[in-house]
């Protein structure tokens, strides 16, 4: 499921806000386990987003 995730979120990267609803929704599916790693590559990948991944990730908590 991570792999599709990823796959998802590349795909809708172009808009802002279709990234965040992605984020939100990816975060019901993956194990905890699968999140960490998903946190660190969206960081990595898309340091232009950093506001929306850490607002998304800090929801969570």
């Amino acid at each position: 499921m991570l792999e599709y995730t990823k796959m998802v979120l590349q795909k809708v990267s172009f808009d802002k806000f279709l990234f965040a609803n992605e984020l939100k929704k990816s975060l019901k599916w993956l194990q905890s386990s699968e999140i960490l790693a998903l946190h660190a590559w969206a960081i990595a990948t898309f340091a232009m987003y950093s506001d929306v991944i850490k607002d998304v990730f800090d929801k969570m908590k």
